[in-house]
């Protein structure tokens, strides 16, 4: 692990998944399921605020039912005990991560169980149903509440931070991810482009980009997560 200074670790649905949260892009997952364009865009919010509460408030709910696995809990670890910077970005929006102990942690896309103000731009955590009818506590608007994640066609959340982790990391790794969702499906190209930290893909499967990373391992992430933490550390 001394070899190793600055690592920056990206996750996708696919370290959830195996928690029981259903991924998005997959053969079965939940865009082959729902439209997205009805309940993960902006415009559909406008269109019918209803719908869109009521897909998410499903998600949120199931969230809150299912636990974290060795997967994140390895990535805790590996935080606790690495002796240079660590950052840990995800693409998910549920909350197994700090569950299991991450704390130097960007949700990208934000996180399902907060919500904010489109009026004032307050967020605070909620963890209930949310509707047309709650009122912001900071404004007293009602209505302008929203889930606090990033939909399709709205920038994701700490792009400049996590540019610069990516610009300085020696060790990259991305587990769980299907490598055809940018801007984090370009985070290795960027890595690669500054020439000296090595690239790690865990994955179920080969993603789109498997090939541009220097070491690819592919299987169930609650077993080769561990396994990859368990190898950096004992080196």
């Amino acid at each position: 692990m001394a070899r190793y200074r600055h690592v920056v670790v990206l996750t996708g649905a696919g370290i959830s998944a195996e928690s029981g949260l259903a991924t998005f892009r997959d053969r079965d997952g939940l865009w082959s399921k729902v439209d997205l364009e009805e309940v993960g865009t902006p415009d559909a919010f406008r269109r019918n605020p209803d719908f869109v509460h009521d897909f998410h408030n499903g998600l949120r709910r199931k969230v809150q039912e299912v636990e974290p696995n060795a997967a994140h809990r390895a990535l805790a670890a590996l935080e606790q005990r690495i002796a240079g910077e660590f950052l840990l970005v995800t693409q998910n929006v549920d909350d197994l991560h700090e569950r299991a102990g991450s704390r130097n942690l960007l949700h990208m896309h934000g996180e399902l169980l907060k919500r904010r103000c489109q009026a004032c731009g307050q967020v605070d955590a909620w963890r209930d149903d949310l509707g047309t009818g709650h009122v912001c506590a900071a404004c007293g608007r009602q209505g302008s509440l929203r889930p606090h994640v990033v939909w399709f066609h709205e920038m994701p959340f700490e792009m400049e931070r996590i540019a610069r982790a990516l610009a300085g990391c020696d060790l990259f790794v991305s587990i769980g991810t299907s490598g055809n969702v940018y801007p984090a499906a370009g985070f290795v190209a960027d890595v690669r482009r500054g020439g000296r930290a090595h690239t790690v893909e865990l994955n179920l499967e080969p993603s789109e980009g498997a090939s541009l990373f220097a070491e690819r391992r592919h299987g169930p992430a609650t077993a080769i997560v561990p396994a990859y933490v368990a190898e950096l550390l004992a080196g």
